[in-house]
This record gives structure tokens, sequence and C-alpha cells, in this order.
């Protein structure tokens, strides 16, 4: 028998990935990275500039990232020039510098008067959330990698 004479066979249904991109995405290009830090800083947007440097600085997983307390990054009136966390997954303790950008960011963010009285640097908006999800935050680094473009 030939494949020519073969029934084609149709799906019912498309699959739920189809036509999307799975799997490890490509890195930002530092281009991409300097396009959302301006776009930030143009918009005034005080928390998402000091979460997206923190983010590319520190490397950190998103979990990791948005359960950080401002005692982690700030002590004595000033942010920290290094700082160590103890990982979620891995519970390995990690310890990374923190550049004069994101200092700066950061003590804006903390001096600013949504964050009195907060003690996760990323507080949630609902009183029972201490802080914004892994979710949330995924959100909205897909916004500022749109934006970019």
């Amino acid at each position: 028998m030939s494949a020519f004479n073969l029934p084609m066979v149709i799906p019912a249904k498309k699959a739920w990935n189809h036509g999307r991109i799975i799997g490890q995405k490509r890195p930002l290009l530092p281009k991409h990275v300097w396009a959302i830090r301006v776009r930030l800083e143009l918009a005034g947007a005080v928390r998402d500039l000091a979460l997206f440097n923190l983010a590319v600085g520190s490397k950190l997983r998103g979990c990791d990232l948005v359960r950080l307390k401002v005692a982690n990054v700030y002590a004595a009136g000033a942010v920290k020039e290094r700082t160590s966390i103890l990982q979620s997954k891995t519970k390995s303790s990690v310890r990374f510098e923190i550049t004069d950008g994101t200092r700066k960011a950061l003590t804006d963010w903390i001096r600013h008067h949504l964050m009195s009285g907060h003690e996760h640097l990323w507080p949630g908006r609902f009183h029972d959330r201490p802080h914004i999800s892994t979710r949330q935050y995924a959100r909205l680094l897909k916004d500022w990698v749109r934006s970019k473009d």
C-alpha cells in the first residue's frame, strides 16, 4: 500500500500549545534591558524599576525575588552593597551584589509613601497577602518585555 492512498487524519481539536513557543525563552539582550530601564524611568514607575533592576542584577528565581524582605537589602538607613538569601528551591545560600543603579532605585522605592509599614520589599495590594505573587511578577515581566518593542 503506498502512502498516497492513506486517508488524511485531521485532529478534532488543536493542541493547547499549537503555535506557541514553549520551553526556555531566549535571554534579553543588553540593549533590551536598557530599553526597559529607560521606559520605566520615563514612566516614573519606582516599584517596577526597582524590581526589574534587582531581578536583572541578582539573577534570582521569581519565587525568591518576590519573597524578599526590606531587612534583606536595607540596613542602617541605606541599601546594602551585598546581601545573601536562602533559595527556596535548593535551600542553599546565594550571595549577590547590588549595583549602584539598583541601590538608588531600591532607596527610592523603600522611601516611597506606599512602602510605609511594610515588611516585604514588594507588598501585595490585599491585607491577607504579604507580598506580590510569582504570577503577578510574571505578568509584570511580560508587560516589560512587550514594551521594549
